[in-house]
C-alpha cells in the first residue's frame, strides 16, 4: 500500500525527536479547544505520530460527546413542539387581554380626571370653611373681648378684684392670638388692667404695712393672672423678710435686755432656734404661693432672700453670745496661761473648767442648730427638679459662704480652744487626785482620764466639723503621750521599790499593791486606747463620708495605735523590773539543783519518786514569792509576770542540765520533773506553758533513748508533728551527757 512507506519513515524518524518537543506536544494537545481556528493551526503544526494519535482519540471522544448532546436535545423535540403550540394559543389570549387592558386604562384616566375635579372642589370648600371658622372665632373673640372689658369694669366697680383679674387674663390670652385686630378694645382693657394693677399694688402694700396676712394673700394672688409674677414674688418675699426680721429683732432685744439685767443664764440657743424656725416655717407654709408665682424658682428665690435675714440676725445673735460669754478674752487667757507641772500637786490657775464645760455645751448647741438648719435648707434646694441651673450654685453658696457661716467658724475656733482647755485641765485634775479605788485593780486616774477624753471627742464629732475633730483628737493624743505617760511612769520610777517589796523576807502587801496597780494602770490603758480608737473610727465613718476627711482622721487615729504600743513597752519594762525583784528569791532553790545527781540507780530513782529532790521546793518558792500577787493584778498582767518567771526558771534549768551527766533512769527522772513543772504552771496561768518547756522536754526524750541511733527515729522526716527546738549540735551535746553513749557513736550520727 502507498501508505506503508510513509508509516515506516515516520516510525524510523521518531527516535530522532527530542524529548522536549514530545512533552510540549503532549501538553499542547491537552489544552486544544476543538472547532476553533487555533485548533486547526495546532493540528497542522504537529510532527509527532504519538501526539497526532492522542489528538485523534481526543477528537473522537469530543465528537462522541457532541453526538450524545445532540441526542439529548433531539429527545426533547416532542415536548418543545407541544410547548410551541401552547404558546401560539396563549398569543391569541394575550391579544384579548391587551384589548381589555386598554379599555380599563381609559376608564381609570377618566375616573382620575373626575377625582381631581372633585378634590379641587373639596379643597375650595375646606378653605372656605376654615375661613368661615376663623371669621367665627374672630367674631367670638370680639364678643368675648367685649365681655371681658365689661366684666372687668363691673368687677372693679363691685371690688371683685379676683374676677377682674380673671377677665384680664382671659383678654390677654385672646389678644395674644389675634394681635392684628381689636386695637380699640385692647386700649380699653389695658387701661382697666393698669387700674387693677394700681389697686392691687396699693392694697397689697397697705396690707403689708398693717401685717394683714389674709389680705396680703388675697392681693398677691392677683399678680399671676395680671402677668406680674416676679413683682408679686419680690413684694411677698419682702413681706416675709419683714415679718421674720421683726420677730427676730424682738427676740434679740429680749436677749439683750436680759444681758443688761446681769443674768447669768440667757437663752441664746432658744433665740437662734426661733429664728431658724421662722425661716423654715415661712418657706414650708408658703410653698404653694411661691410656686404659684414663679414655680420652683420662686421657692429658691425666697430661700436665698430669707437667708440674708439669717446671715444678718443670726450673726448678731452669735456675736452677742460671744460678747456675753467673753469668749475672746477667755480664749486669750487660756492661750496665755502657764503650762503648770502636772505632777507637782498644785492646782493650775485660769478659768474654772466647770464654767468652760457649760460654755462648750452652749457652743455645741448653737453649732448643731446652724448645721441642722443649713443641711435642711440645702437639701430642700437640691430636692427641686425644675430650677434654673444658675440659681442652685448661688443658693448653695449663700449658705456655705454667708456671714452667718463665717461667724460660725469663729465660734468653732473658740470651741476648739475651750474644749482643749477643758480636756487638759480635767485630765490633769484626774492625775492630780489619783487614788486607789476599793475593789478595783486600777486607780481612779485611768477611768477618769479616758472618760474625759471620750466625752470631749464625742462632743467634737457632734459638731460635724472635721477641723474641730482633728484638733481635739490631736490634743488627746498629746495628753496621752506626754502628761498621762509621765504619770504612769512615776510609780515605777520610785527608788528602792523592789527592796520594799520583800521586807523581812516576806511580801509586803501595800508595796505589792502599789506596784501591781501601777502595772494594771498601764495594761488597762492599752486596752482603753484601742477601744477609744475603734469607737472614734466608727462614729467618724458615719459623720464624715468624704474620703479626704476619713484619711485625715485615720492618720490621727494611727497615732493612738502607736501610743498603745508605747504603753505596752512601758508595761513590759515595768514587768521586767518586778520580775528582777522576785527572781533572786527563787534562784537559791534553782542553784541547789546543780548539786543533785542524775546518774541514778533503780533504788535512787524509786527514792526520788517518794521524796522529790527539788521540784516541789521550787514550786513552793514560786508560790511564796509570786502567787500572792495574783489577786492584785489583772489576768493579763499576772500571766505575763508568771511567764517571765517561767522563762527565767527554764533558762537556768537548761544551763544546769547541760552541765550534768545522766543515766537512762536520770533521763526518766528529768522527764518526770519537767512534766511536774508543766502541770503545775499550767494551773497557775491561763496561757499555755508547754512550749516554754519544749527544749527541756526534748532533752529528756533524748536522754531516755536505749541507744544513740534511736534519735534518727525522731529526727528529720521521722519527726512527725514535733518541731525540734534543739539544733543538731545541741542534740549531739545532750547525747554526750548520757554515760552509756560512746562519743564515736555520737560523732558518727548524720543529723
Amino acid at each position: 500500500m502507498p501508505s506503508t512507506p510513509i508509516r515506516s519513515m515516520a516510525v524510523t524518524r521518531q527516535p530522532e525527536l527530542e524529548p522536549d518537543d514530545s512533552t510540549a506536544d503532549s501538553i499542547d494537545s491537552s489544552a486544544v479547544k476543538f472547532g476553533t481556528p487555533e485548533a486547526l493551526e495546532y493540528v497542522r503544526s504537529l510532527t509527532d505520530v504519538g501526539a497526532m494519535t492522542r489528538l485523534l482519540h481526543e477528537c473522537i471522544a469530543y465528537q462522541r460527546s457532541l453526538d450524545s448532546d445532540l441526542d439529548a436535545l433531539l429527545s426533547q423535540r416532542t415536548e418543545l413542539d407541544r410547548n410551541l403550540v401552547d404558546l401560539q394559543k396563549s398569543a391569541e389570549i394575550l391579544d384579548i387581554v391587551k384589548a381589555d387592558a386598554d379599555h380599563m386604562l381609559g376608564n381609570v384616566r377618566s375616573t382620575c380626571d373626575l377625582a381631581d375635579q372633585v378634590s379641587g372642589k373639596v379643597r375650595e370648600l375646606d378653605l372656605a370653611q376654615s375661613r368661615v371658622n376663623v371669621t367665627l372665632s374672630r367674631i367670638d373673640a370680639i364678643v368675648e373681648r367685649g365681655n371681658c372689658i365689661e366684666g372687668v369694669k363691673t368687677a372693679l366697680d363691685s371690688e371683685d378684684y379676683e374676677s377682674a383679674a380673671k377677665f384680664v387674663q382671659r383678654f390677654l390670652q385672646i389678644d395674644s392670638q389675634y394681635k392684628d385686630s381689636g386695637s380699640d378694645q385692647r386700649e380699653q382693657l389695658l387701661a382697666s388692667k393698669k387700674e387693677l394693677e394700681g389697686i392691687a399694688k396699693k392694697k397689697l402694700l397697705a396690707a403689708i404695712d398693717q401685717r394683714d396676712h389674709p389680705t396680703i394673700l388675697r392681693f398677691v394672688r392677683l399678680y399671676s393672672p395680671l402677668g406680674m409674677e416676679e413683682e408679686g414674688l419680690q413684694l411677698y418675699v419682702g413681706y416675709l423678710k419683714k415679718v421674720i426680721a421683726m420677730r427676730g429683732r424682738m427676740e434679740y432685744e429680749n436677749v439683750v435686755e436680759l444681758m443688761e439685767q446681769g443674768l447669768e443664764q440667757v437663752n441664746f440657743v432658744g433665740c437662734l432656734t426661733n429664728l431658724f424656725k421662722d425661716i423654715v416655717m415661712a418657706i414650708e407654709e408658703n410653698d404653694e404661693i411661691l410656686r404659684g408665682l414663679c414655680g420652683e424658682d420662686g421657692v429658691v428665690y425666697a430661700i436665698c432672700e430669707l437667708q440674708e435675714e439669717c446671715d444678718s440676725r443670726g450673726s448678731l445673735i452669735l456675736k452677742k453670745y460671744m460678747e456675753f460669754r467673753k469668749l475672746a478674752r477667755l480664749a486669750s487667757d487660756i492661750n496665755n496661761s502657764p503650762n503648770l507641772n502636772l505632777l507637782a500637786g498644785g492646782a493650775s490657775e485660769g478659768p474654772d473648767p466647770r464654767e468652760v464645760e457649760l460654755y462648750v455645751e452652749e457652743i455645741l448647741s448653737l453649732m448643731q442648730l446652724g448645721e441642722d438648719y443649713t443641711e435642711f435648707m440645702v437639701s430642700k434646694i437640691k430636692s427641686l427638679t425644675s430650677v434654673d441651673a444658675e440659681l442652685l450654685p448661688r443658693a448653695t453658696k449663700a449658705f456655705r459662704n454667708g456671714s452667718f457661716s463665717k461667724v460660725i467658724q469663729d465660734v468653732t475656733g473658740f470651741y476648739v480652744i475651750l474644749e482643749g482647755f477643758f480636756m487638759v485641765e480635767n485630765v490633769r485634775k484626774a492625775i492630780r487626785i489619783d487614788e486607789h479605788v476599793p475593789d478595783s485593780l486600777t486607780t481612779s486616774m485611768v477611768d477618769d482620764v479616758f472618760y474625759v477624753l471620750q466625752s470631749c471627742l464625742r462632743r467634737a464629732i457632734s459638731t460635724s466639723n472635721i477641723s474641730s475633730v482633728i484638733a481635739v483628737l490631736s490634743n488627746a493624743g498629746s495628753l496621752l503621750a506626754n502628761d498621762y505617760h509621765e504619770a504612769l511612769q512615776q510609780k515605777i520610777r520610785e527608788p528602792n521599790l523592789g527592796a520594799r517589796l520583800f521586807l523581812g523576807g516576806i511580801g509586803v502587801e501595800n508595796t505589792g499593791t502599789e506596784i501591781a496597780t501601777a502595772l494594771n494602770n498601764m495594761d488597762v490603758s492599752c486596752e482603753y486606747i484601742l477601744k477609744l480608737k475603734h469607737e472614734i473610727e466608727e462614729q467618724c465613718t458615719e459623720v464624715f463620708p468624704a474620703p479626704a476627711d476619713r484619711e485625715r482622721i485615720k492618720s490621727c487615729l494611727s497615732e493612738l495605735g502607736e501610743l498603745s504600743n508605747t504603753f505596752k513597752q512601758l508595761l513590759n519594762s515595768g514587768m521586767e523590773q518586778l520580775v528582777a525583784t522576785v527572781t533572786p528569791r527563787i534562784r537559791p532553790v534553782l542553784d541547789t539543783v546543780a548539786t543533785i545527781s542524775y546518774e541514778l540507780t533503780e533504788t535512787e530513782y524509786a527514792e526520788n519518786e517518794v521524796n522529790d529532790p527539788w521540784v516541789q521546793r521550787l514550786l513552793h518558792s514560786v508560790e511564796t514569792n509570786a502567787a500572792w500577787l495574783q489577786p492584785l493584778m489583772t489576768s493579763n498582767n499576772y500571766d505575763s509576770f508568771l511567764h517571765l518567771i517561767i522563762d527565767f526558771i527554764v533558762k537556768r534549768l537548761e544551763v544546769i542540765m547541760m552541765q550534768k551527766r545522766f543515766s537512762q533512769l536520770g533521763g526518766l527522772q528529768l522527764d518526770r520533773d519537767t512534766r511536774a513543772l508543766v502541770s503545775h504552771f499550767s494551773g497557775m496561768t491561763q496561757r499555755t506553758v508547754r512550749d516554754k518547756f519544749a527544749r527541756l522536754t526534748q532533752m529528756a526524750t533524748i536522754l531516755n533513748l536505749e541507744k544513740v541511733s534511736e534519735i534518727l527515729d525522731f529526727w528529720g522526716e521521722n519527726s512527725g508533728p514535733m518541731t525540734w527546738r534543739l539544733t543538731p549540735a545541741e542534740v549531739r551535746r545532750v547525747l554526750g551527757l548520757r554515760v552509756e553513749f560512746k562519743p564515736e557513736s555520737i560523732a558518727a550520727l548524720k543529723l
